[in-house]
């Protein structure tokens, strides 16, 4: 196995399923909690997020196939997607490509799924079709400042990795996601977005 990438909750690594590439997933172990707590707390969270990585499929976002999950050593076997992530593509191509991310988004929201970790990173552009992967920080509810909080940090992640292009990238991403929530959803949401923003800890975008 090669690691490709290392994370605060977990690492990927890829490596091989029935001769073809693989990526698994290994959740850490915590040394500051408790063994036996951080053994569980990781297996549940490896459970909810294979399950949840499945279930969305049937909102009709694309995901990695998932093949086999291991609670007991907290790691999930999943689909290892070729194509280029949204963070790499040119300018004009990651501006036109938020209407469709926001769409894909608010989709989540509808079938009240929050992300968790709303990045352009997160996103992979495959044979036309856009991937949503790592879901490790994504939990089920209903509640519209839950959602608010997955598009602060994507607008936070648009003002950080593509200030050039951030206004053009945001107001795509918001036509895309009002088009799969509603006026009326979509209202309540991005007031709550300026309520988080107003907050002292959070610096706002202008």
């Amino acid at each position: 196995m090669k690691l490709i990438k290392k994370g605060a909750e977990g690492d990927l690594f890829l490596t091989e399923w029935n001769n073809q590439k693989a990526v698994l997933k290994a959740r850490k172990e915590k040394n500051y909690r408790n063994s036996q707590l951080d053994h569980r707390i990781r297996k549940q969270r490896t459970r909810r997020e294979s399950e949840i990585i499945s279930d969305v499929k049937s909102f009709g976002i694309c995901t990695p196939l998932v093949y086999f999950v291991d609670t007991k050593n907290c790691t999930i076997l999943m689909q290892y997607i070729a194509g280029t992530l949204v963070y790499d593509l040119p300018t004009p191509k990651l501006i036109l490509i938020c209407k469709k991310i926001g769409q894909i988004v608010g989709t989540l929201h509808k079938n009240d799924v929050m992300h968790g970790d709303l990045t352009t990173s997160n996103f992979i552009v495959s044979h036309g079709q856009i991937f949503v992967i790592d879901f490790g920080l994504s939990i089920t509810t209903k509640k519209p400042g839950d959602h608010a909080v997955d598009l602060r940090l994507f607008k936070e992640i648009l003002n950080s990795a593509h200030a050039p292009l951030m206004k053009e990238a945001w107001e795509n991403f918001l036509v895309g996601y009002k088009t799969a929530v509603g006026t009326l959803r979509f209202n309540k949401v991005i007031n709550l977005v300026s309520v988080i923003e107003g907050r002292g800890r959070y610096a706002t975008v202008v």
